[in-house]
């Protein structure tokens, strides 16, 4: 029986659940208290510049594929996508690496660095594949409500090899000896919000997205699949509002009645919160209805925060490539500032996306659009003199890298931390990438899925299963209206 169903929040986890939702015959309606959709994943406009404001790595373009598939659609349809070559520069303190898209070329440059580690990367990624086969085909897609989903002989099999008990830093050293080429293993672990020492092994799947399956770029940036994700619920029938935010709910028999907001009030049968976890659960809903206490949000491992500029810059920029990391200070030291002992840090790592070097749309002629991205702890005080001090020392350092002045052709300057992080989307404690994959907060050690103590609430996205990112966002989605599904 087709039920009224109340999405909060329109992430990519909001987006993928409405939809699913929809074409199950349901009448499903979005609320979004910014403006635009996209939750962290919109886009910023300054005079003549597009910034993506959150997500820009393009990975595993099978799980787009697949979320488009199930609606008789194609990403094609929508936008039009470019695998990166190279897929990303990396700047160690003593060299320049362009990490190729060929496999033939990404073997050549490990050999270079490290004599057999070309052979070491083919066993590496063979086994990589194993667990993304298993991994994002199978377990990523279980609700993780029951350990009884895990009860599968295939599953329960393929445990064995995915390495979840093995931490990704100590897998990679079985393999690798040359640190460049560690840091360049261990670097996508850093997607998922943690060290590659509490990382599980399991997500080495991570580097054959990354190697394997290739870096993309959706022309006109990572929003277009937002776009591409609210035109395909609009054909379904889903009806957004925007510049609502939800204040609370009423209550009938123990189920949720009504969604109310700040500007009107809706009946639903169903709520699916892809808003922030920790706000819903401790801010919106009273405490006999509430899942966990604060001290267990408190003792969570949360991902990190970020320190962003979007920079406009009236030039092109040399030696920049659509993707680039700095890896030229002391990658120990700024975790152990970001996980142990956290506080702002003193020689960070950098990223740099300048798609305006892939897409001309982005930017006007003949200039640059520059986002600058610092890892940093959640949960810091955020001053715009802090800002503006990592934002001097950021120019500095970009400013020696390209060669050029940089700081009198800006033509237009954001920062984005902490403060905007909990004013836009309510996060908990200003994170920018939601719960931390470690081994205590895996599948069933997540917050669930769906509300014990209310009929009727479900939650998706980054804070629950199966985790941080833009493709497990999509799942996540996927999976909570399968649940839905069953339960009504």
């Amino acid at each position: 029986m087709s039920k009224n169903i109340c999405v909060i929040g329109s992430g990519f986890a909001g987006l993928s659940a409405a939809c699913h939702l929809a074409k199950a015959g349901n009448k499903v309606f979005v609320i979004e208290k910014n403006n635009t959709p996209g939750g962290r994943a919109r886009q910023l406009e300054l005079s003549g510049f597009t910034f993506d404001m959150g997500p820009s790595w393009y990975w595993m373009p099978d799980v787009f594929e697949r979320f488009f598939t199930q609606f008789d659609k194609k990403p094609s349809d929508y936008y039009e996508l470019l695998r990166l070559d190279p897929s990303y520069r990396v700047k160690f303190k003593d060299e320049i690496i362009d990490l190729p898209a060929s496999m033939p070329e990404l073997e050549a440059l490990f050999e270079s660095i490290e004599t057999g580690s070309a052979q070491q990367l083919r066993r590496f990624l063979k086994q990589a594949e194993y667990k993304y086969q298993v991994g994002i085909n199978d377990l990523v897609y279980k609700p993780s409500r029951s350990l009884g989903e895990f009860m599968d002989l295939r599953l329960l099999k393929g445990l064995v090899k995915m390495d979840v008990l093995t931490s990704m830093s100590s897998h990679i050293r079985k393999f690798f000896k040359s640190e460049k080429l560690i840091e360049l293993m261990e670097f996508p672990v850093l997607f998922l919000g943690s060290t590659p020492q509490n990382t599980p092994a399991l997500y080495s799947l991570m580097n054959y997205a990354d190697m394997s399956l290739g870096t993309w770029y959706p022309m006109g940036g990572m929003h277009k699949v937002v776009e591409a994700m609210v035109a395909l619920a609009q054909e379904l029938g889903v009806t957004f509002h925007f510049g609502e935010s939800v204040t609370e709910f009423a209550y009938k028999q123990n189920s949720i009645s009504e969604v109310i907001t700040d500007k009107t009030s809706r009946k639903a049968d169903v709520v699916v919160a892809g808003a922030d976890y920790h706000h819903v659960d401790q801010k919106l809903l009273p405490e006999q209805f509430r899942m966990y206490s604060p001290q267990y949000w408190d003792k969570r491992t949360m991902a990190p925060s970020s320190l962003l500029f979007y920079i406009g810059v009236n030039k092109r920029l040399p030696n920049m490539k659509h993707h680039v990391l700095f890896f030229d200070e002391d990658f120990k030291q700024h975790a152990h500032e970001i996980y142990t002992n956290p506080q702002w840090p003193t020689k960070p790592l950098l990223y740099t996306s300048a798609t305006s070097l892939t897409d001309p749309s982005v930017a006007p002629a003949g200039c640059e659009n520059l986002v600058v991205l610092i890892p940093v702890a959640p949960d810091l005080q955020d001053t715009p003199e802090t800002r503006e001090r990592y934002f001097n020392m950021i120019m500095d350092r970009l400013e020696a890298y390209t060669g050029t002045s940089i700081r009198e052709h800006i033509v237009c300057k954001r920062s984005y931390a902490h403060n905007d992080f909990i004013g836009d989307y309510h996060s908990y404690k200003g994170n920018a990438y939601g719960l931390a994959n470690t081994l205590q907060q895996t599948a069933i050690l997540k917050p669930s899925i769906k509300n014990k103590k209310l009929k009727n609430l479900y939650f998706t996205g980054q804070l629950t299963v199966p985790g941080p990112g833009v493709p497990p966002s999509i799942i996540s989605g996927e999976v909570v209206a399968t649940e839905i599904a069953k339960d009504f």
